[in-house]
C-alpha cells in the first residue's frame, strides 16, 4: 500500500472521502471541530443509529478521557473516533469491551505503522513506555459508545503531559497515514466486539494477556482512593479485572485506577 505522506512539520486535513470509499457500508459522521465525538455518538444512538456507525473529528474541544480527565486533540494530528456499538452483552461485560478495544486500536496500528504496541490495563496503548492511544467506553441505554483517541501525526506534546505522550510519527520516524489507520481500525472494532459476543469474554481475556506485559508478572504502581499500592499484577479476574499481588503477600482486585511500572524500594513515592 503507498500513502501519500505530509511533508514534514505539515498535517493535512483527514480525507474523508477517502475513507467512506474505502468503506462503503459505514456510517460516518465527519467533523472539523467538535466539543466530543463522544457526546454525537451518544446523540445518534438515541435517535436509532446501526451499530458501527462512527463519529471522527479533527478537532475536539473538549475531549473526554477516563475518570473525567480531557484528552489532548491537536487539530490535524490524531485520530479521534468515537463508535456506536449495539452489543448483546450484559452490563458486566463492559470492563471486556474496554479490552477488546485495546486490541483492536493495537492490531490497527500495527497493521498501518509496522509498530508493536503494548497493552497497559486497562485502556491504555503504549509505544515502550509512552501512551500513544487511550478508550474510553460508556454504556447509555444499553448501547455502548466507544471513544478512542490516537496520537498519530503530533510532533511534539505539551510539557506537562511531554513525558508520558508519544505519536506514532514520533516513535516510527515518519508521518502516518490517518486514513488507512481509520480503514484498518473500525473493522478491527467490529472484528474483536465479534469475537466477543460469540465466543465470550475468555476469548478476549487470553488475547489481551497475550498482548500486553502489564497483565501478568510486571511490577507497578497502582493509584487507589486508599493510597499508592504496590506490587505483582497476577493477570486478569474472568470479568476483566486486574489481580495484584502486593508487596506485603496480599492480593486484591483492581476495578480501576492508573497502573504504572514500578521498580526499586519506593518506586511510587
Amino acid at each position: 500500500m503507498h500513502t501519500q505522506h505530509p511533508a514534514p512539520g505539515a498535517q493535512h486535513p483527514l480525507n474523508i472521502d477517502s475513507v467512506r470509499r474505502r468503506l462503503p457500508n459505514r456510517q460516518i459522521s465527519f467533523f472539523e471541530s467538535i466539543t466530543s465525538t463522544m457526546h454525537e455518538a451518544s446523540a445518534l444512538a438515541a435517535t436509532g443509529c446501526p451499530s458501527g456507525t462512527a463519529v471522527v473529528a479533527e478537532e475536539q474541544t473538549s475531549g473526554q478521557g477516563r475518570h473525567g480527565h480531557s484528552w489532548h486533540s491537536e487539530p490535524g494530528a490524531g485520530l479521534y473516533v468515537s463508535v456506536v456499538l449495539r452489543l448483546d452483552l450484559s452490563t458486566d461485560s463492559l470492563p471486556v469491551v474496554t479490552l477488546a478495544l485495546g486490541l483492536a486500536a493495537a492490531e490497527a496500528i500495527a497493521r498501518v505503522t509496522d509498530l508493536h504496541p503494548d497493552l497497559r490495563w486497562p485502556n491504555d496503548v503504549m509505544l515502550g513506555d509512552r501512551k500513544t492511544a487511550g478508550i474510553l467506553v460508556q454504556l447509555i441505554d444499553s448501547v455502548v459508545i466507544a471513544g478512542l483517541g490516537i496520537n498519530v501525526n503530533h510532533p511534539a506534546f505539551p510539557p506537562e503531559i511531554a513525558s508520558e505522550a508519544t505519536s506514532l510519527r514520533l516513535a516510527s520516524g515518519r508521518p502516518q497515514s490517518r486514513e488507512d489507520l481509520l480503514v484498518a481500525l473500525l473493522p478491527a472494532i467490529d472484528s474483536f466486539c465479534r469475537m466477543l459476543v460469540e465466543r465470550g469474554r475468555q476469548s478476549i481475556l487470553e488475547q489481551f494477556a497475550r498482548r500486553s506485559s502489564y497483565a501478568c508478572g510486571k511490577r507497578v504502581c497502582v493509584d487507589q482512593p486508599s493510597g499508592i499500592v504496590t506490587g505483582i499484577t497476577a493477570g486478569l479476574d474472568p470479568t476483566g479485572f486486574l489481580k495484584l499481588r502486593a508487596d506485603d503477600g496480599s492480593e486484591s482486585l483492581i476495578l480501576a485506577g492508573g497502573v504504572r511500572p514500578a521498580a526499586g524500594p519506593n518506586p511510587c513515592s
